[in-house]
């Protein structure tokens, strides 16, 4: 999934007056609306590892990579990669607080 961030977007101004980055809540909320798009609504998530890398920056298009990590009986995992072009800017693993094993019909 391709994203780019508005000039306009509300968390701009103060991060940071004068050299606006996007924050990396804004495009981890964009990792877990991907996931969403391919696998309908999550419940609570975790994010035990995040790194980011490079900034992003306003106008800049971004492409998010996910493959889902299949475990025996465990809640749904995704790992997840965020690059502009070939650079990383973002990488980590997001975890559903559902655990599908136990879920009843």
């Amino acid at each position: 999934m391709d994203f780019t961030i508005r000039t306009d977007h509300p968390s701009l101004p103060g991060h940071f007056p004068g050299r606006p980055l996007v924050p990396g809540v804004v495009v981890l909320e964009r990792v877990v609306e991907a996931i969403e798009a391919a696998h309908g609504p999550l419940p609570a998530l975790r994010l035990p590892q995040v790194k980011f890398l490079q900034p992003l920056l306003p106008g800049e298009r971004a492409c998010i990579e996910l493959a889902r990590i299949e475990l025996d009986g465990a809640a749904p995992r995704w790992r997840f990669r965020v690059l502009r072009e070939a650079t990383l800017i973002a990488s980590g693993e997001i975890h559903s607080g559902a655990n599908h094993a136990q879920a009843t019909p």
